[in-house]
């Protein structure tokens, strides 16, 4: 038995099955790259669903996270420390922002959203107590807690976990016109993706978004915009609301905000949204920490600081019209915008995850999602010489 395979049976025999991962075990990452128990060196095409778009263990990340943990990781929000205000100001300035909440996980940046605009919606806008309605998309993917998953419209997320909690509606990704006839005195908010990554990297209409901001002016509605996959370059943009032209009224940040080093979210609103928030109401032991901090300030410092985001911008379209260019039976469309790509594969081709299978032989991981989409989203600092070299292999396994 290999190491490999002795990894795999110890995580069968003990662990929960909740996941189905590919089966590699990987014990360094570097960069683009990451390598196996084996040693076998693969390109990271997922960047653990863009948590690392500044790539796997990137030194200035690391040195600062190493320094940090070395005087102080947390001190729980009973005492202030000397990064969290800092951390605010960087954020702040980055992103336009003038509140923020710091948290840990892209869940409880969501499920944070949900309480400051329900209490917003009973005590500014004056929605009639627990009347408070939220908008979200079908095939939305927000999270897996008890409150994000009864809004969910996928039959495993939902599926023996009830009861559910009320005050959401589902409309269809990009309709603008429905998500208009869904608004009632009662809607607080809109919770969307900019892009629909889980469900494929489902791109909207143009000019979907700008309707809807105005839709959400108009009748007095927040627009949450969830861009814990999207946002940090990961389209071209630092946020994948600016290819619209638009500001939404809360921003949702996670995954990339630690550079895949630390768990580390925020939610970036106004104090009209966050004001109705008051001691006790909310809160949390590690958001927050001067940890998380640290970590958090320099990953976004690299990403601006080393082009990161220009480079998702110009490389992105590449490495789309080269997995476009593949003559293959067995795709049927591809579709992207920056480094957030999908390669949709025709029913008879037998399902996505065979052929991650072997991309994963030849030196390329991907993940399957949605029973035939390859999902592409390879960290922001590879290089096109590396896109080359992948698009060989993929011209390789679907090409015909």
């Amino acid at each position: 038995m290999t190491r490999t395979e002795e990894l795999i049976a110890l995580e069968a025999s003990l662990g929960a099955h909740n996941y189905q991962p590919l089966d590699v075990a990987l014990v360094r990452g570097e960069g683009v790259f990451v390598y196996d128990v084996e040693g076998k060196r693969y390109l990271d095409c997922l960047s653990a669903y863009s948590a690392v778009n500044q790539g796997h263990c990137h030194p200035r990340i690391l040195a600062a996270m190493v320094e940090q943990a070395g005087k102080l990781t947390l001190t729980s929000r009973a005492f202030r420390n000397d990064q969290l205000g800092l951390f605010y100001r960087e954020i702040a300035e980055l992103t336009g922002s003038h509140k923020v909440l710091p948290m840990n996980t892209g869940a409880e940046a969501v499920e944070s959203a949900i309480k400051a605009v329900r209490k917003w919606g009973y005590e500014v806008k004056g929605v009639e107590k627990d009347k408070a309605e939220i908008i979200v998309c079908a095939n939305n993917f927000h999270g897996r807690t008890i409150g994000i998953v009864g809004f969910s419209t996928d039959p495993d997320a939902r599926g023996g976990f009830g009861p559910f909690a009320p005050g959401f509606k589902v409309v269809p990704f990009g309709d603008a016109e429905a998500f208009e006839r869904a608004i009632t005195g009662n809607t607080v908010a809109f919770l969307v993706e900019p892009i629909q990554g889980e469900a494929g990297v489902i791109i909207p209409p143009e000019g979907y978004f700008k309707r809807v901001r105005e839709l959400c002016t108009q009748h007095n509605v927040m627009l949450i915009l969830d861009e814990i996959q999207t946002g940090l370059g990961r389209t071209g943009k630092l946020l994948a609301e600016q290819h619209e032209g638009i500001e939404a009224d809360v921003t949702l940040l996670g995954k990339a905000l630690s550079g895949g080093f630390y768990p580390v979210s925020a939610v970036l609103s106004n104090s009209e949204v966050l004001g109705v928030l008051k001691p006790g109401q909310h809160g949390s032991t590690f958001g927050g920490n001067p940890l998380a901090c640290a970590v958090a300030r320099m990953a976004m410092k690299v990403l601006i600081e080393e082009g990161m985001i220009e480079n998702a911008a110009q490389l992105g379209p590449y490495f789309l019209e080269g997995l476009a260019g593949i003559r293959s039976n067995h795709v049927k469309a591809v579709r992207g915008r920056g480094l957030m790509l999908a390669v949709d594969l025709h029913p008879e081709a037998g399902g996505a995850r065979p052929f991650c299978y072997k991309l994963r032989d030849k030196g390329i991981l991907a993940k399957d999602t949605h029973t035939d989409t390859i999902r592409i989203a390879p960290p922001l600092i590879i290089t096109k010489d590396q896109i080359d070299d992948a698009l060989a292999v993929f011209d390789t396994v679907l090409g015909i």
